[in-house]
């Protein structure tokens, strides 16, 4: 008899397969409706909290506690589509799993992320909060307009859109197991995104 194996999510992909990829099409389509916001506003206030602790650590470059804050079977989605699109057929301008993340990361603190010498200084806004319902005790979906402020070399950007989080509930804590970018100008040249946006 053969022990079943153990797949570890910052080591393999294992877990990005068809069935995830359906799982994410129907979670981000057609989820955005009146008849599904959550109007309680203490939920709501919890919501909004997280994704402003989420912002504040980005921008204060604290990305090994922004990775805690999501599940290790996570997704982190920049379509490069208006629409967002199917992650299979599309191209993304990131879709990263757990295991790029942190490859991500690291590669920012080893001092060769050339596009990062000067380190950005970022601001981040988080506006807009919404919860939706999803049928899911364990599972909201949230909405959130965002503008990234980036300087570095002398220049400033900004960079505009908004997001789709969907958390899941987990050992008693809420954590985000999707994390979905829409950048206004997202079909548009954008450049090398080369902070964590």
């Amino acid at each position: 008899m053969n022990a079943p194996v153990k797949h570890d999510p910052h080591k393999t992909s294992f877990y990005i397969t068809d069935a995830l990829y359906e799982e994410i099409i129907a979670d981000f389509s057609n989820w955005q409706r009146d008849d599904l916001v959550i109007h309680d506003m203490a939920e709501r206030d919890l919501f909004r909290s997280l994704l402003e602790h989420e912002a504040r650590l980005l921008d204060q470059d604290r990305l090994e506690d922004w990775l805690t804050l999501f599940t290790p079977e996570c997704v982190y989605w920049l379509p490069s589509t208006p629409t967002g699109g199917d992650p299979r057929k599309e191209i993304a301008i990131t879709f990263d799993d757990r295991r790029r993340l942190e490859d991500r990361v690291y590669r920012l603190r080893t001092g060769y992320a050339w596009s990062q010498k000067p380190k950005s200084r970022t601001v981040r806004l988080v506006t807009n909060v919404e919860v939706f319902d999803v049928g899911r005790p364990d599972t909201r979906m949230v909405r959130s307009n965002i503008m990234i402020a980036e300087f570095r070399g002398f220049e400033t950007r900004c960079l505009y859109g908004w997001c789709g989080h969907r958390y899941v509930r987990q050992n008693g804590k809420w954590m985000i197991a999707v994390r979905q970018l829409n950048l206004i100008d997202c079909d548009q040249c954008i450049r090398n995104p080369s902070i964590v946006l």
